[in-house]
Order: structure tokens, then sequence, then C-alpha cells
């Protein structure tokens, strides 16, 4: 599987609102962040007269003609993000189960996608196809490495490469 996770689709939404580009990062849409951000600038550059945000930061409220360019553009960041991120959930949750149905091992994992919320049974399934566990932490990591990438732990010779 990817290394994508469930994400709280509000949570996008709200960070969306509070600075514009935040709810993409926490999306890890680094490029849809950064294209947000510079969008509202520039509306705010292009659209709103230079004495309307000089007013809004002394404290007086602007009046809502002069600041609609960007409350629109944030309006559809906060939009976008919210979107993006039920997109996100819909594509982790098909990884998640076209891993079940091909029997990889680790594809057991818990409601928000936190391997330690799996089952016992699927555990034991897990260890008996050849996964590591961490001594130090107890989560499953990648055989392949030589340290748990969930706390940074070197795995000595218990299966690292």
């Amino acid at each position: 599987m990817s290394d994508r996770s469930l994400r709280r689709p509000w949570l996008a939404a709200l960070l969306a609102l509070l600075v514009t580009g935040l709810g993409h990062a926490y999306l890890r849409r680094w490029a849809r962040a950064l294209g947000w951000y510079l969008a509202v600038a520039a509306a705010v550059f292009l659209f709103v007269p230079d004495g309307t945000v000089t007013a809004a930061f002394s404290g007086n409220p602007p009046p809502v003609r002069d600041v609609a360019p960007a409350a629109a553009v944030v309006g559809a960041s906060v939009i976008d993000a919210y979107v993006a991120a039920h997109r996100n959930n819909r594509e982790y949750e098909r990884e998640r189960d076209a891993a079940r149905a091909a029997g990889a091992p680790g594809a057991s994992v818990g409601v928000d996608g936190d391997p330690d919320e799996a089952s016992a049974d699927a555990t034991a399934d897990a260890e008996a196809d050849g996964t590591v566990r961490c001594p130090e932490c107890g989560k499953e990591t990648d055989p392949t490495v030589d340290f748990c990438q969930w706390c940074a732990e070197p795995l000595g010779g218990e299966g690292g490469s």
C-alpha cells in the first residue's frame, strides 16, 4: 500500500479557512497548497484596493464588496480541501480493499489506518508471513530496512537488510 492514510475532511476545510493552503498541506498536497496560497495573494494584490488592506489591519472593517474577490478564492480553497480529503479517503479505502483481496501481508489495519488497531488474528497471520515487529514500539515494520519507520529505532539483526 502507499503512504496514504485517512484524513478528516472537516479538519482540512477548517485549516484551509484559517490559512489558505494549510488544509491542502494537511493532506500533503504541497503543490496545491502553494497554488491556493498564491491564488489568494494574487486576488488580494490584483482585486482588493490598497486602502482596504490598510483599513483591515488598523481594525476598521472593510466593505464586503472590496474583499469579495479574495473571499471567493478562500471559499473555493475550503471546498477544494474538503473534496480532496474525501477523494483521498476513497482512494485509501480502495487500496486497502485491494490489498486485503490480494492477501497482502500488513493489509490488516484498524479503522483509522492505525496498525495498532488491527485484530489479534490478523497480526498473528502477518507475523507468520515473515513481517517484523519493532522491539521498541511493537509496531509492524518494513523488513527491508534496518530501522523502525515509526519510532526510528534500529532493528539490529531482527530483519533488517
